[in-house]
């Protein structure tokens, strides 16, 4: 194992190779000619509901209203006393509520993620007519119908509470709940026994850092076209706006320390970038196999063409500067798919304003991209800030409204822009009107992961 840097994302900002790393060794992948895409109606994947929880509110379009006005959700932290840390600010949900979606005693007993992760649920499930207690929700099969909905780190405020009471109190007064609130698949497992849910069909999470998200969403898609389930859930959930994942993230070098001017401090792509604003929420997806979103009449939203992952192989922190192991997964995810490159129009990029990450990507998406001239890129982070395992999530909400309404959403904070990013349009400042014809979302994270998934209009 390669030693953790104190300052690792930093230090990658030169983008150059430290000589102790070894090279991983490269193969020739070339982009196979897209084979045709999925016909049958039992193994075509389509969305017909989402959710969000995030620092824009809880509705899915007022979500990408914000977005699409360019607001910045990043502002100083109110939740705890952040003095003394290096960055005390970033992108907090203020005045959540669970009312109506949890009950006050369950409510009072869970972490912020899995009440994220709930209350995301249940509004996808609105939005895909399939409200709890409604006939459409009563006529699903539970057996075939399940969840994968992952967290980056889970409870961490359940888990350093408990720390917290084992040092001040003793070993007989730490919570019960410590250990069950704070794994990463507690949100997908109280999903599906949420009153009124109770989906018994597959249920895990896959915790994957910061491409959690999208490893749930193209995981999900995959029991679907295996005949496994006719329904799922999935997405990814986070809340560690907390003093231990802040203080954490600060010591890695990997928060940006724009502490007099913290809408601004999100910066991909931009010259002056100097690290992510942290986030949090939970974004919720209802996927369905098109034979039974058509059997159920439901509001087809998307189709879900597929997806891929891959792994840098790298470094614990830093991206492969390269981007070899990200193109990789781009390819991959289009094969899997059945698109061709020039088919792809709108990108989602992960764009965390890391002096490294965004570099690498860059390189990732010309290596896959030869003539960007039609692509529209946008960075959600820049303004919800980096959700972590919740960005996934979120993004592709993002990506789906993209197709549905016609406008991407711009790109703030790029003051400076990177001469890397020069031939890419990343729909600076102001939102745009495009039709997409298809949009990928990227995901990257720590210990080299990468995930990518494919989403384009209904088509009969």
């Amino acid at each position: 194992m390669q030693t953790l840097l104190p300052d690792a994302v930093a230090v990658a900002a030169a983008d150059v190779t430290p000589r102790t790393q070894p090279q991983p060794r490269r193969v020739s992948v070339s982009m196979a000619r897209a084979p045709r895409r999925e016909s049958d109606p039992k193994k075509r994947v389509v969305v017909t509901g989402m959710g969000v929880v995030s620092v824009f509110g809880n509705d899915a379009g007022a979500f990408y209203d914000r977005l699409l006005a360019g607001d910045s959700g990043a502002g100083h932290i109110d939740r705890f006393d952040p003095a003394g840390f290096t960055t005390p600010f970033a992108a907090q949900i203020r005045g959540f509520s669970s009312e109506g979606h949890i009950d006050g005693e369950s409510d009072r007993s869970l972490d912020d993620c899995q009440r994220y992760a709930l209350v995301a649920t249940r509004k996808a499930l609105e939005s895909a007519g399939l409200a709890l207690g409604s006939t459409a929700m009563d006529n699903i099969d539970l057996e075939r119908a399940g969840v994968v909905v992952g967290s980056g780190i889970g409870g961490v405020k359940e888990f350093a509470a408990g720390v917290e009471s084992l040092v001040t109190k003793g070993p007989n007064k730490v919570s019960p709940f410590t250990v069950p609130l704070a794994i990463p698949n507690m949100a997908s497992a109280l999903v599906a026994i949420d009153a009124g849910i109770g989906f018994l069909g597959p249920n895990y999470s896959v915790s994957a850092a910061c491409a959690t998200g999208s490893h749930c969403i193209h995981s999900a898609a995959d029991q679907i076209r295996l005949g496994r389930a006719d329904v799922m859930l999935a997405g990814g959930a986070e809340a560690a706006i907390a003093p231990v994942a802040l203080g954490g993230l600060a010591a890695l070098g990997a928060l940006s320390r724009r502490n007099a001017d913290p809408e601004t401090a999100s910066r991909p792509w931009d010259r002056d970038r100097d690290g992510f604003v942290l986030g949090e929420g939970a974004g919720v997806l209802v996927m369905e196999s098109l034979e039974h979103a058509m059997r159920r009449g439901a509001p087809v939203l998307v189709e879900y063409l597929g997806g891929a992952a891959s792994c840098d192989a790298y470094h614990v922190t830093n991206p492969s500067p390269d981007g070899y192991a990200a193109s990789l997964c781009i390819k991959r995810s289009l094969e899997d798919a059945g698109v061709a490159p020039e088919e792809v129009n709108y990108i989602n990029a992960n764009a965390t304003s890391s002096r490294a990450g965004d570099l690498a990507e860059l390189k990732a998406l010309k290596q896959v991209f030869k003539d960007t001239s039609l692509i529209k890129m946008n960075a959600t982070k820049s303004m919800i800030g980096h959700c972590l395992g919740a960005a996934g999530g979120l993004e592709a909400i993002a990506t789906i409204k993209a197709i549905t309404t016609g406008w991407v959403h711009p790109t703030i904070n790029q003051f400076n822009p990177d001469p890397a990013v020069d031939q890419f349009d990343t729909v600076r400042d102001v939102k745009r009107r495009h039709y997409v014809n298809v949009g990928i979302s990227n995901s990257f994270g720590f210990g080299g992961h990468n995930s990518v998934v494919v989403f384009a209009p209904f088509k009969r």
